[in-house]
């Protein structure tokens, strides 16, 4: 805010208090004399409001309303200087993720975001403020255009950008809260957060405990370290202390959970990975879905497309609710094959190699930053029917191993779904949920976990409890917006526009799940019927397409809107 201008009230004179107040904050106060009451004659109204304008604009322009023009051309100019200058000063002063500085061709490669709102960001044009401009295309031509954010911000965007509810709630806790420290402490908006995910939320009728922290690297982190006690004080208690810093994990290639060195050794060696890095698993490659020319297929691996003697790696499904149809699907000869590969492959690394295998840690669905890659869900179910000996972890315990899904990306109606849990007709021993928990206000993540997994860390001795917290664990501010959010998105899942996005997806599959997309399926059809793509896939929100280039390999693109 630049300026506030009033009308000059005698009675109450707010503008005195208004200009010190304001001066503090660096912001230009004016008053200027309220206007005529309304006549009923027109002329006589036209006479007065005239008279009017000629006390509050005078011709020497020493009036209070000329010295607020004045100032906001001043704001206006150095608000222009800075947004010229930004790039020059990022570019010698920011190290950016994700970016190889060696191939930035200078300031015309920095994006200057100005503002964000709604689907958009306000991206700023230094072109368009250039000298050679006539003052007509100056005129015309806005400095600031808005530029589609494609992947909702990193997939944090599920309201939009800069949603007023959110701002409002963070407010109300920095107001109230600012920074408060947890340990053996409570504060309502982190209680409420936490029963709400527990009994209404993702963990429902599993999970017992929320543990906080500040995101969804951090997240998996904290699971990790979950699922190897727990492992190792059920299932692991003749490990001695060198074969238990060996303990890996079960997951598929292509799987991402996250930057932190923790997080990246629960993944294959890749470009996310560093020279820390150290792979402590085994991946499967799976099988994965996509809809080609009209056609929802599965496309299976080499390995498991030779056991099914399928030459062309491709199962044609009759339809997408069919694909995501689990209850029915696990009793098809394609189930029966995925069930003795994963034995046979688990039992053979169970046996010859190491690290001993003491967590399954499955990105539900969807891998995200591998490349958007849809798995075949009867591969993942499976996964966790083998690894649990084929009995259903329940709150009392866990069999054969702890089961993690990363549901960072997917979580919270991403896929049209609360937790990808109802589609795959199991549930974790412990899952992650970070991205739209606070609807990109502020970063926060928690990780639920059951009441077997809590009772490993659970004696009378310091150590054996989970020591790891981070100085923002439960911030408040990020809890009361985790709760606003989570508001505003279950009253989407129950608001028209939702219905109808499901109604258009319904399927004629006789007690299949209704499986959805935001994206309309007579676009979704018509793009993968395009012979520059080579396939597409939707679920939810999000929108990934696979596009042919001139040598004959993929790009791939992505988009997913708001929930709105």
């Amino acid at each position: 805010m630049d300026a506030v201008l009033l009308f000059r009230d005698e009675y109450y004179r707010n503008w005195e208090y208004l200009t010190a107040y304001f001066s503090e904050r660096g912001v230009h106060v004016a008053a200027v004399n309220s206007p005529p009451r309304l006549m009923t004659n027109g002329v006589d109204n036209f006479i007065s409001t005239e008279k009017y304008y000629e006390t509050i604009v005078p011709e020497s322009q020493t009036a209070e309303i000329f010295d607020t023009l004045r100032h906001l051309d001043k704001c206006h100019a150095r608000r222009l200087e800075e947004l010229d200058s930004m790039p020059r000063r990022t570019l010698t002063s920011v190290w950016w993720p994700f970016v190889q500085h060696g191939l930035m061709g200078g300031e015309n490669d920095v994006t200057v975001i100005d503002s964000a709102w709604s689907d958009f960001f306000g991206v700023y044009r230094s072109d368009r403020n250039s000298s050679n401009q006539t003052s007509t295309e100056a005129s015309r031509a806005s400095l600031l255009e808005p530029h589609f954010d494609g992947s909702a911000s990193w997939w944090t965007q599920a309201l939009g950008h800069a949603h007023p509810r959110l701002a409002i709630a963070a407010a109300r806790a920095a107001g109230r809260y600012g920074h408060v420290m947890f340990p053996q402490a409570t504060h309502l908006p982190a209680l409420r957060l936490a029963e709400r995910l527990l009994h209404d939320g993702p963990g429902k009728g599993w999970a017992s405990r929320v543990f906080f922290s500040d995101d969804g690297s951090t997240g998996m982190e904290i699971a990790l370290k979950m699922a190897l006690r727990a492992f190792t004080a059920k299932g692991g208690q003749k490990l001695d202390s060198s074969a238990k810093k060996k303990l890996g994990v079960l997951g598929l290639k292509g799987s991402y959970h996250g930057d932190t060195i923790g997080a990246m050794d629960a993944c294959e060696e890749g470009v996310y990975t560093c020279e820390w890095h150290n792979a402590k698993g085994y991946w499967f490659e799976p099988p994965t879905i996509s809809i080609r020319q009209g056609q929802v297929a599965v496309m299976l691996p080499a390995a498991i497309a030779a056991e099914c003697g399928n030459p062309t790696g491709t199962i044609e499904m009759s339809s997408l609710s069919w694909a995501y149809n689990i209850s029915k699907r696990l009793n098809t000869p394609l189930a029966d094959v995925y069930r003795q590969y994963l034995l046979r492959t688990l039992g053979g690394i169970q046996r010859h190699s190491e690290p001993q295998i003491a967590a399954l840690v499955l990105e539900p669905l969807i891998m995200g930053a591998g490349g958007m890659i849809f798995v075949d869900p009867l591969f993942q179910r499976i996964m966790v029917d083998v690894v649990r000996g084929s009995v259903e972890g329940s709150q009392t315990g866990w069999s054969g191993m702890p089961v993690i899904f990363d549901e960072v990306f997917v979580g919270l109606y991403r896929v049209g779904v609360q937790s990808t849990a109802a589609l795959l007709g199991v549930k974790p021993d412990i899952a992650v949920y970070a991205k739209v928990l606070t609807g990109g206000i502020v970063p926060m993540a928690v990780t639920l976990a059951s009441d077997s997994i809590f009772q490993a860390f659970f004696s009378e001795t310091k150590t054996d409890a989970l020591l790891h917290g981070h100085s923002y664990t439960a911030h408040p501010i990020g809890c009361e917006v985790a709760n606003e959010t989570l508001d505003i998105v279950e009253n989407l899942s129950t608001s028209n526009s939702w219905k109808d996005a499901r109604a258009k997806w319904k399927s004629n599959d006789v007690g299949g799940p209704n499986v959805w997309s935001f994206w309309d399926p007579d676009f979704v059809d018509s793009l993968s019927r395009t012979d520059a793509v080579a396939g597409v896939m939707t679920l939810g929100t999000v929108l990934a397409f696979r596009v042919k280039d001139k040598d004959g390999g993929q790009l791939l693109f992505f988009h997913h809107p708001t929930y709105i």
